[in-house]
């Protein structure tokens, strides 16, 4: 598919932009040839002929003839003999290309597992029947037309779309950018690219390439029936489904329902939409089989398209044309394409087909995630699929490869994509998800969509699995969504279950220990495995440690950003809180709103308190050896300090099976510290349970065994990329709470315990590296669309961080429409301005934002900044001070001042506008509260009705994602 994909880029390239292309041509050459290669390994091509391949004109003419034939009566196709001759010749041509293919196969064999064979060879798993010569052929003619057609249709359509709305098309640019850079377009790009298949969505919903289907009662339905109260339909009549008016329905779509708007199908958006709403592909069990290869193809094409060229239309006063067969396409459409700024056309087919950047030691540090990393070599084999965007999921996947070599089987660890239609037979996989706001991870999302479109009900009979999932109780309406819905589909499809599905709540702290109690309690037990749960980490890791040997070791980079500026935001007595600026690689973009993930070190002090314990020099080397399965590398030496610093966690609290683990290495004598070593669970690090306890005699290949991989951390951005789009801010509480005391009366006191991505983000100097990378919102947590919408934040203490985003890039609007206008003037470093106030601006809605925080004079964080803006009228900041209730009106916390303010907040929520909370979960309850108290309150007002303070909270609740959006942390 990449391969087609690229000979069209590079056809495009040579062409330049002094002749105009065909489009439907081209990706009816791109589709035709990818299909033929993937399905049977047949290379037609296109690409390098001035004609269209032969099967081409016979599809075309075939079906032209085919759907006027519909429409004749019988006397009419007595006189058109020349068309029958035609029609007749059309297919003979297509059957031989097919017959050609077959022959070709015949004499050459292979044992590819492509849809050829499996034609050719495969037989009926209930009758052991094979398909006949003549079904073989006209299977193959059915997946040629079907499986390029209406692709080319879609990616034909997309580009006038693109062409007709360049904002869009450089906003799609920005996404490609940022995800794939300057590299090679690769399966891992897939599902980071939200808006390109928004694009396509909205494509279909306005030009369904397949425009219509027919559907009909089922046969359990005796007699005529009535839609909708009002249609009459006779029995086993089948009604026409007009996707074009279905897709263009304005009470479903809105009055813009002929313009095209991908933001109207972003994931959030899309999941709102009725059932059935949207159809392109069919529906039922006639719906397209072939789906997640057109989507992936569609993607691909757009991805490698907008990387490497801006587009423009050949006429700039073309207005849509339509050519239809049995499908729809652009007619007479054509468009001329530039290599965008700092392409070498010289250069450009090497890049495409470049390897991506990455050294040998790199690889060694961080596994490629869709590439599979073995926990033994010998054993029966596993399969361990995760889907993860923090890392969680990740090390829990890695955590459960390393238990499963103890206990006798060989495990493979790859995301949920690298899985796609791959699912093995005859032995166990154990799926391991996250739900983020009820869609799935990055790397597990095309995952998902296949499973919901395998077409077959047995199709995965023969697969084994189980699934633990991940969530947050706050999300109450999407917790453990995608879990279940993966645990339900692989069952509905056939699949056996071997243990129930388990599941842990991030929010307790105690996923660790929900994991190990699933493992133990579930997966072992229904898998038969034979070695003692609590025996799985007592041998350690096998490795080697040198004190004599010092080497450097390279760090897999996933973006390096410099650090700008890095300030404190509070009083020397009040807790810390920090602002740190980065200047962003090149391409990389962001939105207001979105996260900036750090992966973090662990500090110095900490790492000194492992080699205290341990008695191991600073500059001890370590060599794992092969086998042995962790995120670590093996079979180099390496630094313990690196390891410790850059690989595990630290600071993580003991999980049950890390306690048990240490119970074993009690003496016989110790039933005490048995006991109390129990108590600690969910208190205590590994680190610090040692350090309280000297005389358990762990040694260093144990510890390291118990300890989890590094996760990234991930931040609200404080920032506008339109104040400047090449740095990126976050704010941040540093966390340092006191360690567990003192030890067992031999003096010893463990160290306190650090946030180790806050206390490294502080440590950071100006011109310091740091990697990075940017991790999108859920899509509900940006600004609205349209500017005139009102606005309400709430937040508390660092929960600022994404409003002073929100605040900046309006105001950089306000400055770009009094610019326009004439009216005030330009902005300034931090977006403050000296724009048009609200009163000049009557585009723009009004914003609130409420802030809670500790006192006025110690942790008002951005306060003149905020202050410049309020005076500005670009936002109404309302304050809540906890330990100096006086200086707000009496408001304690932030939901105090919102119920305060609650005339302001209610006239702005009947204007329709949309509200942020972005806190501790505490402040997101406290605040549905207020809601629904003033939900009581205005019922009561307005329309005279008393209703309960639990109805109001349902209101609140059934607003989410659609009125209002979360964003909690704790």
């Amino acid at each position: 598919m990449y391969d087609i994909a690229t000979q069209l880029v590079a056809k495009w390239a040579r062409v330049g932009s002094d002749e105009k292309i065909n489009v439907t041509d081209d990706y009816t050459r791109l589709t035709l040839d990818s299909i033929a290669l993937c399905a049977m390994s047949k290379r037609f091509n296109s690409f390098y002929s001035e004609t269209m391949h032969p099967f081409v004109n016979a599809m075309v003419g075939f079906l032209l003839e085919s759907g006027r034939r519909a429409s004749r009566t019988r006397l009419e196709s007595l006189f058109n003999r020349a068309a029958a001759r035609k029609f007749e010749e059309d297919i003979a041509t297509m059957q031989s290309v097919a017959e050609e293919v077959i022959a070709y196969r015949k004499s050459n064999p292979t044992d590819k597992k492509d849809l050829l064979n499996a034609m050719l060879y495969g037989k009926d798993p209930k009758t052991g029947e094979r398909l006949t010569h003549e079904s073989v052929v006209n299977n193959m003619i059915t997946f040629l037309i079907a499986g390029h057609e209406t692709t080319s249709g879609m990616l034909s359509f997309a580009t006038y779309y693109l062409v007709k709305n360049p904002d869009i098309m450089r906003k799609a640019q920005a996404e490609v950018d940022a995800v794939v850079g300057k590299g090679p377009v690769s399966v891992q790009h897939m599902s980071k690219l939200p808006y390109l298949e928004a694009i396509l969505r909205e494509t279909l919903r306005l030009q369904p390439t397949a425009p219509a289907f027919q559907i009909r009662a089922l046969d359990t339905v005796a007699g005529p029936t009535v839609l909708g109260g009002k249609y009459h339909i006779p029995h086993e009549a089948s009604i026409v489904a007009l996707l074009p008016s279905i897709g263009r329905d304005p009470e479903v779509f809105g009055p813009d329902c002929n313009d095209f708007d991908p933001e109207r199908m972003n994931a959030e958006n899309f999941a709102k939409l009725p059932k059935n709403a949207w159809k392109p592909f069919g529906n039922g069990a006639r719906g397209c089989i072939g789906r997640p290869f057109a989507w992936q193809e569609a993607i691909l094409t757009l991805a490698l398209v907008l990387q490497n060229f801006n587009l423009r239309g050949d006429d700039p006063s073309y207005q849509l044309q339509i050519k239809q067969t049995l499908t729809i396409k652009p007619d007479n459409f054509f468009i001329r394409a530039t290599l965008r700024d700092g392409i070498d056309p010289l250069k450009l087919e090497k890049k495409m087909y470049a390897a991506p950047a990455e050294s040998n030691d790199a690889a060694a540090v961080q596994k490629n995630h869709h590439g599979a990393v073995k926990s033994a070599d010998a054993g029966k084999p596993m399969l361990v699929l995760y889907g993860s965007n923090s890392g969680t999921c990740e090390g829990l996947a890695q955590s459960l490869a390393g238990s499963a070599g103890n206990r006798g089987y060989s495990a493979t660890v790859k995301s949920l994509d690298a899985a796609v239609d791959q699912l093995p037979t005859k032995q166990p996989v154990v799926v391991i998800t996250a739900s983020y706001e009820g869609n799935p991870p990055d790397n597990a999302g095309v995952f998902v969509e296949w499973l919901q479109n395998v077409p077959s009900e047995e199709k995965l009979k023969d697969v084994q699995f189980a699934v633990f999932g991940c969530g947050h109780h706050d999300w109450v309406t999407t917790y453990q969504k995608v879990p279940k819905l993966v645990d339900t589909e692989l069952s509905r499809r056939g699949a056996q279950r071997i243990a129930s599905r388990g599941e842990s709540d991030v929010a307790l702290g105690t996923i660790f220990d929900d994991f190990d109690v699933w493992q133990d309690e579930n997966l072992w037990p229904a898998l038969s495995a034979d070695a003692d749960p609590a025996e799985d980490v007592a041998e350690g890791l096998d490795m080697e440690i040198s004190t004599t040997t010092r080497a450097s070791h390279l760090h897999h980079k996933v973006m390096d950003a410099l650090v700008v500026e890095n300030v404190r935001l509070t009083s020397a007595d009040s807790p810390e809180k920090r602002n740190t600026t980065f200047k962003l690689p090149t391409n990389l973009t962001y939105e207001a709103g979105d996260y900036l993930a750090v992966l973090p070190v662990n500090a110095v002090s900490t790492i000194s308190r492992v080699l205290r314990r341990f008695g191991l020099p600073w500059d001890a080397m370590m060599t794992l050896q092969k086998g042995s399965h962790t995120t670590i590398p093996t079979e180099v030496a390496m630094p313990v300090t690196a390891v410790l610093g850059a690989y595990v966690e630290l600071n993580s609290v003991a999980t049950r099976k890390n306690v048990t683990t240490l119970v074993k290495y009690t003496g016989a004598s110790d039933e005490n510290l048995a006991e109390e070593l129990a108590a600690t669970t969910g208190q205590l690090s590994v680190l610090e349970i040692l350090e309280k306890h000297p005389t358990l005699k762990v040694s260093f290949p144990v510890f390291l065994s118990m300890l989890t991989p590094m996760r990234i951390r991930q931040y609200s951005i404080s920032s506008s990329p339109l104040n400047n789009p090449t740095e990126a801010s976050i704010m941040y509480s540093v966390v340092n709470s006191s360690g567990s005391g003192t030890g067992t009366g031999t003096g010893t006191t463990t160290g306190p315990r650090i946030g180790v991505a806050t206390n490294y983000l502080k440590s950071l100097q100006p011109g310091s590296t740091v990697q990075i990378m940017i991790k999108k919102s859920h899509a509900s947590f940006h600004l609205p669309r349209d500017p005139k919408t009102p606005i309400i934040m709430v937040c508390a203490g660092t929960g600022l961080a994404p409003f002073m985003g929100f605040v900046q890039e309006r105001t950089a609007r306000f400055a770009a429409a009094a610019t326009a206008t004439g009216v005030g003037g330009g902005g300034g470093n931090n977006g403050g301005g000296d724009g048009a106030s609200a009163s000049e601006n009557n585009n723009f809605g009004e914003a609130v934002l409420i802030i809670g925080c500790r006192h006025p004079e110690q942790d008002r964080l951005h306060a003149k900044q905020l202050a410049e803006w309020h005076d500005k009228g670009v936002v109404k900041v309302f304050y809540a001070y906890s330990r100096d209730p006086e200086s707000s009106d009496g408001c304690k916390y932030a939901q105090d001042r919102l119920w305060r303010e609650r005339e302001v907040v209610s006239d702005l929520f009947d204007k329709g506008a949309r509200a942020y909370i972005c806190g501790s979960s505490a402040l997101g309850k406290g605040v549905g509260q207020v809601a629904a108290r003033m939900a009581v309150e205005g019922a009561r007002k307005r329309e005279g009705k008393e209703i309960t303070l639990d109805k109001g909270l349902e209101w609140w609740e059934g607003l989410r994602g659609e009125r209002y959006a979360v964003d909690v942390f704790d």
